[in-house]
């Protein structure tokens, strides 16, 4: 269920308590910020020892206010922490903004305070920031609590890190890069990311969120929400690159990372991940503008023939295409241009620019007009020439004709780009010649440096990535799984219609020789309750007869001494190809799938691909044609094409059952054979949470 969270954005009084005259603390420097819209809202200091803050009669408690205070913003010490939250309460505060640190990040202790704190407010009807938060900030209400300012504009920034935050803002400022709101997320005790993340998705104002988090708490609702929200969501967060502190019992377990995970949610749920606060810059200056394209046919324009050599592999690395223009394009193109110009794509002027500037602005035109172009990357020398005259260095002798004549091509670029839903991004030499400047100033992304304008276009143009499948829901949790050994999996697999070989458990070689009479040859025999079968020499296949079963079972049994064995029919392997399909659940975002590769290579290739589970058959099939080796799917080298549509159902089935199970940690079929005419499952095993 949503929550309302007027009173925390737009409140109609505000209440610091722990305001200070003392430049060290913090409540000094949310008191001042507070005070920089006393107009809007009533303002309320309060020090315990009273007198006066920052020139302003402090209160000695919230109770001497004597009137009630929406918000109240709690910087004290923490031993008195609790006090001031009931303080908080009982004059009628319906959200709290708590500073005050020393809480679940501080041990057990801290966190069993927390938690009772937050029942508290939770049964007052109120909402908690925090703690160990540094205070929000709404540049669309005039409410200021934060320590540092924030530039108005249409990113609302969710963070962790108060740092970071600032590093944010002070990356963006030569882009023109604002935010509507900022909220330092705090230990979430109360008032959580996804919470914000629904709540910003229904502010007007906001036209991107933009996500520093180390703690998703939730993980799935958080990229339910994301994907719900209507509205670009970016996200960097820390410790991708860890695996999991639980040691992986499969190779499923082995193979995936907290990256692979988070990777995942991303993508399911249409999320730009980002790496660094240089790229997450990157990425919202280009979002901020609001133009987007579900193409990723990109036209490269240069003035250099290694500009666009360069820019052309920027995009390519990206994720998008830059395709040869057919030969209308072309034509049109040669219209407008000389004779040395290329036209195939990149496009290069070849120095008519310095001829005449008006050039790149005639070539933007036909390239958005081109319907075989989804987006432009303009990239090169253009601004030089108004850097020149402008005294920011560079450029040739040209004068005031060529600047006036690239700044008139500028504005044309503009008008080309208002009367097209295509968005335009551009490198330059010069990112702040005037040029440039009024480029950015109609909404086009500029950048110096050319793998950054090819990042921004990717935000822009398709999910370079994959398009987002969405995030569904886990199944309701079934009966839990009671019999975790070979048999006890593939029996639950198989009532939800994963296909197996026929196989019998045997304990001795009577029950051996009975399995080998109910079934034909040839026969696979596996030693159970043995960790990675194949590995320990406890699987041997193709023993043609019971005779060659039973010496086989023998020389087995004598070496590796299992309780129980598994007597089962031979699989057809001929033109087939082995898949692996693992589901491990993760603390954050429960159930996470892969597919890849399979059988006794799989963790050599890691040739693997992740999603959200229950996967869709449909997804299922893209992940598969997603993987490094997805052509050995189609056949090569005279082996047959495999059924993918059968191997997808599959997937699709033991995704569904590991959802269901919230009991099982992991559950891995390996491998799962895929053959020209179906797809049956050799061999699986589940570990239980």
């Amino acid at each position: 269920m949503t929550r309302d969270l007027t009173s925390l954005f737009d409140p109609g009084s505000v209440a610091v308590v722990g305001a200070s005259d003392d430049p060290a603390k913090y409540g000094h420097a949310v008191a001042a910020q507070a005070l920089r819209a006393p107009g809007r809202r009533p303002v309320h200091l309060v020090n315990r020892r009273g007198g006066t803050v920052l020139g302003r009669p402090a209160a000695t408690s919230l109770g001497e206010i004597g009137e009630p205070v929406d918000l109240v913003v709690i910087s004290v010490p923490g031993t008195g922490f609790e006090a001031a939250v009931d303080d908080a309460l009982a004059c009628g505060a319906k959200a709290i903004v708590a500073i005050t640190a020393g809480f679940a990040e501080a041990g057990p202790a801290g966190r069993a305070r927390q938690r009772a704190v937050a029942e508290r407010v939770r049964a007052a009807g109120a909402v908690l920031v925090g703690p160990n938060c540094l205070g929000i900030a709404d540049n669309t209400t005039e409410l200021y609590l934060a320590s540092d300012r924030f530039a108005p504009g249409p990113v609302a920034l969710l963070s962790q890190s108060g740092n970071l935050a600032l590093e944010l803002q002070l990356r963006g400022a030569p882009h023109g890069l604002g935010f509507s709101r900022f909220v330092s997320l705090g230990n979430q005790a109360d008032v959580t990311l996804v919470d914000l993340v629904e709540d910003c998705a229904r502010h007007e104002p906001t036209s991107v969120i933009a996500v520093y988090a180390e703690d998703f708490g939730d993980g799935r609702a958080f990229a339910r929400a994301a994907a719900e929200a209507g509205k670009p969501v970016v996200l960097l967060t820390a410790g991708r690159g860890t695996a999991s502190a639980r040691s992986a019992q499969s190779h499923t377990g082995a193979l995936t990372t907290s990256a692979d995970v988070v990777a995942a949610a991303c993508r399911d749920a249409g999320v730009e991940l980002v790496r660094t606060p240089r790229e997450m810059t990157v990425v919202l200056a280009a979002l901020a503008g609001g133009r987007r394209t579900t193409g990723r046919r990109t036209a490269v324009l240069t003035d250099g023939g290694g500009h666009g050599a360069v820019a052309a592999d920027a995009a390519e690395d990206a994720g998008l295409d830059v395709p040869e223009l057919g030969a209308p394009a072309q034509d049109r193109l040669r219209s407008v241009l000389w004779e040395q110009s290329a036209v195939g794509n990149p496009v290069d002027l070849a120095g008519m620019g310095e001829q005449r500037p008006l050039s790149y602005a005639d070539t933007v035109r036909e390239l958005l007009a081109a319907d075989e172009v989804d987006a432009v990357l303009m990239t090169g020398y253009f601004g030089g020439y108004a850097a020149s005259e402008g005294g920011l260095g560079g450029g040739p002798a040209g004068g005031s004709l060529l600047a006036e004549g690239e700044q008139r091509a500028a504005k044309e670029i503009a008008g080309h780009l208002a009367a097209t839903p295509k968005p335009l991004v551009v490198q330059s030499m010069y990112p702040e010649s005037p040029s440039c400047r009024a480029l950015a100033e109609a909404g086009v992304p500029v950048f110096d440096a050319t793998e950054d304008a090819a990042r921004a276009l990717a935000a822009l143009t398709g999910r370079a990535a994959g398009a987002p499948t969405g995030v569904a829901a886990p199944p309701p949790a079934t009966t839990p799984l009671g019999d975790p050994s070979y048999h006890g999996v593939r029996a639950l697999l198989t009532a939800a219609g994963v296909p197996f070989p026929a196989a019998r458990e045997i304990t001795d070689e009577t029950e051996l020789l009975a399995a080998a009479a109910a079934f034909e040859g040839p026969y696979v025999l596996k030693a159970l309750h043995v960790l990675h079968k194949s590995d320990a020499g406890g699987v041997v296949l193709r023993l043609a007869d019971r005779d060659a079963l039973l010496a086989a079972y023998r020389q087995m049994h004598g070496r590796l001494g299992a309780p129980s064995y598994s007597v089962e029919a031979m699989a057809d392997l001929s033109d087939g190809l082995e898949l692996i399909v693992g589901v491990q659940r993760d603390p954050r975002f429960g159930p996470v799938a892969m597919v890849g590769l399979g059988g006794v290579l799989t963790e050599t290739l890691r040739d693997v691909a992740f999603a959200l589970a229950p996967v869709a058959a449909g997804s299922a099939e893209k992940l598969l044609r997603g993987l490094r080796t997805a052509a050995l799917l189609d056949g090569v080298r005279g082996r047959p094409a495999v059924d993918v549509t059968a191997a997808a159902a599959v997937i699709a089935r033991i995704t569904e059952v590991a959802a269901a199970h919230p009991e099982i940690a992991e559950l891995e079929v390996n491998p799962l054979l895929v053959r020209p005419d179906g797809s049956i499952a050799l061999d699986a095993r589940a570990v239980l949470g």
